[in-house]
Parts: structure tokens; sequence; C-alpha cells
């Protein structure tokens, strides 16, 4: 339902001189998603799910991205040679993988899908040694390594071995890496057997959320892992980053340093009789890919100024230049682009777009950032040019369904969602969108199915089990619909907040 922040990283600009720089051609992902393993019982049901949607976050990102599906041994190491093959001084290399994974010798190992793994040997011989791939990423001179791995699952292969340890093994990692593994050290969790893991969900997530570091980035995600799972799945997390880095490029150049520091306000001309102006409204906080901000209350234009009144000693000085009136807002009640146009990542964004207006990922990019703020007649903007030029855009059609929810613009929400689920059926943020539709139309019935349909797909869905638990006690099931608002209260206390937000009370 909520607005999904995309991590675009094609625009990274940097306020101090000697940091490195990372633009978007210097950026390298490899996304592997093993799930056919025929040791197995049956396929993984995540893998493969979750691979594609985060090579697609990083391509809208500007990443080059690399994906491999149920690789062999040899289309690993083809893939990895591959990886290694771009790498230049300085670039940014960033690992996915989702699959088994085993750790033997004090090292963590991903497993290709034809591994024929007996003894702990094997895994050496057949396995890809996590510390390896990172140290030659170093070697070939990468500045920033990230390995993301969804890897600590119970395998097959371990109750072959006399003894074993469970899960993965800490990282030794040279300089400049952030390695994050999807449950603590020596322990596993079971496939959930939805569709996507819940690593992955709380990953794009706040991967979503503009001007973090990427260190905060993933501790939000261990966070939310943890909130969610209720403390059974604790991601683990080791970082030797010796720069700033973050996932939506302008983060690092937003915050003031003591050599930019930010610009004093213009001071008011005198005016008779007026009283001062009242102070701006606080910035919106970073708000997560799937959690919208509430709409921001609308601003009232100053007030005209009144004449001012000439005195009779001393002589009359020059009239003042007067300021610039505020920016008025926009019909939705949201701020303008004029108000919004210094922000530095729709500043960039707005200048990809003047140079090429069919630049999809940064209209699409914009449009979230214009959502994130509450812009929402922006955003709709954004996004329509974004179908304009890719009709079958799924992420776009369901951030512009959530987005007409919000302002009231039901019947086009309908569309948009249904359009979503026609083009990726089962797709669960789209499900969320639509519950929040047909809850806010008073289709309560239409509503709960949308909800529960999200929510088979992932159990761990705050807002659908919220909303399916109000739309039950508005269809006369108080007493169940009670039980689920008091679960996603317990799993999120904002939640009642979130969706008033949304005019749902």
């Amino acid at each position: 339902m909520k607005i999904r922040l995309l991590f675009l990283l094609p625009l990274l600009v940097s306020l101090i001189p000697a940091a490195p720089s990372h633009a978007a051609g210097d950026r390298y992902a490899l996304v592997i998603g093993n799930a056919k393993y025929p040791d197995a019982d049956s396929p993984l049901k995540e893998p493969i799910n979750d691979t594609r949607d985060v090579a697609d976050e990083l391509k809208r990102d500007g990443f080059s991205v690399d994906v491999g599906e149920n690789l062999t041994g040899d289309g690993m190491r083809h893939a990895f040679d591959k990886l290694y093959g771009k790498i230049k001084p300085g670039s940014v290399a960033l690992i996915f993988y989702s699959g088994f994974g085993i750790q033997s010798a004090r090292q963590s190992y991903m497993i290709p899908v034809d591994a024929q793994i007996w003894t702990e040997s094997d895994v050496r011989r057949d396995g890809f040694s996590i510390e390896a791939i990172l140290g030659e990423l170093n070697t070939r001179g990468a500045g920033v390594k990230i390995a993301l791995v969804d890897a600590s699952r119970r395998n097959p292969f371990e109750r072959r071995f006399r003894s074993f340890s469970a899960g993965l093994t800490p990282v030794i990692a040279p300089n400049g890496t952030l390695v994050m593994y999807s449950a603590a050290l020596a322990s596993v969790v079971s496939d959930a057997g939805g569709d996507h893991s819940l690593f992955v969900q709380e990953l794009l997530k706040e991967i979503r959320v503009p001007d973090l570091m990427a260190e905060e980035t993933l501790n939000r995600t261990k966070m939310g892992v943890t909130r969610a799972s209720r403390g059974e799945q604790v991601p683990w997390i080791s970082s030797s980053l010796a720069e700033d880095f973050s996932f939506i490029p302008g983060a690092a150049g937003s915050r003031p340093t003591a050599t930019t520091p930010p610009p004093a306000p213009p001071a008011p001309p005198p005016v008779a009789n007026n009283p001062p102006p009242a102070p701006p409204a606080p910035p919106a906080p970073p708000v997560a890919a799937n959690n919208p901000p509430a709409p921001p209350a609308p601003s009232s234009p100053p007030p005209a100024p009144k004449p001012q009144v000439e005195a009779a000693l001393p002589p009359p000085q020059p009239p003042a230049k007067p300021a610039d009136p505020a920016p008025a807002p926009n019909a939705d009640g949201g701020p303008s682009a004029a108000a919004l146009a210094e922000d530095p990542t729709i500043k960039g964004l707005t200048a990809k777009i003047a140079s090429n207006p069919d630049d999809v990922n940064a209209l699409y990019r914009r449009g979230q950032v214009y959502a994130s703020k509450g812009a929402y007649s922006l955003a709709i903007r954004d996004f329509d040019d974004t179908l304009r030029i890719n009709s079958k855009d799924v992420e776009a059609l369901n951030n512009r369904c959530w987005t007409r929810a919000v302002i009231g613009d039901l019947q086009g929400a309908l569309k948009d969602c249904n359009e979503a689920l026609r083009l990726r059926p089962n797709f669960v943020d789209a499900l969320d969108s639509r519950g929040l539709v047909n809850l806010k139309s008073g289709a309560a019935k239409n509503a709960i199915a949308d909800f529960d349909a999200a929510l088979r797909i992932n159990p761990r869905l705050t807002s659908s089990l919220y909303g399916r638990g109000v739309a039950k006690q508005r269809n006369g099931s108080a007493q169940e619909g009670a039980v689920d608002v008091a679960n996603a209260k317990a799993m999120d206390p904002n939640i009642v907040q979130e969706f008033a937000s949304y005019g749902v009370r």
C-alpha cells in the first residue's frame, strides 16, 4: 500500500572535495538467486522473486546489474569473473545472494545448485567463499564492497556431516566492506513458504529511505526484521567502511559541514505594524519505502503586508527590497515545486529530467521523493510521465494507486491497482494498496479479501494486518478485528497514526 521508495544511484553529489565519486557507471552489482537444488526436498520459494526485486531496484538506481538464477558452479564462477573484470579503482561493488549457504573452516560459502556435497571438504571445493570474493574485489580496486547474503537457511547438506555448525560465520573482510546476513551468526531461519523473504522485504523498505548512510540503512533493516519476527530472526552486520556511502545519492552531500555552513536567512523588510512571520514548518522526516508520511497540514499564505507608514523625522530612507513571497502550496495542501526546488535530491533529479525529459528513472524517483514529502499532486504528475514512457511499470502503477488513494481519488486508484495486479499477479504491495482503496471506499469485504491475500504472501505485513482488522470491525466482526488491530499495534506502535494520515480512523 505504501509508497515504495526505490534507491536510485545516478546522482551522487558530494560537498567535500576530497570525497571519492561513485557515479552510476562506477557501481556494479551481481544478484544471484539459487532455488532449485536437487538435494532439497523442493525448490525454495523465496530466492527467485527476491533476486528479481533486488535486481529491478538496483537497475532503477543506475547500477550495472548482472542477474543469475539457479546457477551451477561454472555459472557462478563465470558471473564472478565477469564482475571482477568490470571493477575499476574506486568502484562500488555489490553482491546479493539468496540460496543455501554453509560455514566450513571458519568461512561462509555460497552454494551452487549442482554442488555435490557429502563432506566438509566438498564445501570448500564446490562452494564460493564470501571472504575470498570480497578479497578479490578489493584487490581489483573496489572502494566500497557490499555483500547482502540471505543464506541462513537450514540446508539439506549439513545432515550428512558427522558434526557441523548451523548458519554462517563471521566475515573477515578488507577495509571498505559492509556485510549483512539475514540472520544471526550460527543460526538458521526456515524458508517461510511465501513469495518473498522477510529480510528482503525489510531491506528494500529501508534502502529506499532518502538521506540515510548505508550503515544506518542496514541497522534499520535489522531492527525491522527483529521487530517483525518478534525476536526470532536477528540479522548480523559487519562494517569496515572507510567513507560515507548512501544508497540514495545526495544524502552525504545534504548534510552541512564546517566548510559549507548553511546560508543565513534573509533579513525581513521593515514593515510597520506587521507581526513577525510564522517560523517555517520543520522538514518531513525520512520515510520508509513502504511507510509514507502523514499528509502535511495545509499552510496558509502569509498575510498581505500593510502599507509602510512614513515618519516625519528622520528623512525617509530608500525602501528595502521586499522579500520574495512564500511559495503557495499545491491544491492538495502539500508543498509546491518551488518550495522543494532546493532539496538536494529533487534538485539533482530535476536537472537530469531537464537534460532528458524521458529519463524514466529520474521521473520515477522524483515522484517518490515528492510523495514522501507530501507533494502528492507533483508525485502523481511524475508517475503519469513514468507510465507514459512505460505503461507496464508495475511499481509506478502501485505508487500512483497509493498516492491517489491518499488524496481521495479512489476510482483512479482502483484502476491503477487492478492494472498492476493484472501485470504482476500476487504483487503484495499492490494487494496492500488496493486493500486501502477498498477500505476507504467502504467496500469492507473486498478490503478483507485483499488484505487476506497480502498476508498469505507476507504474514508480517503490519499495514495489511491493521487494515484487515479495521475492515473486519466495519463488517461486523468486532472481536476478530480487534485481535488483528492489537497484533498490528504490537508489531508497530505507530500504525494507528499512519492509517489516520490516510484518512482511515
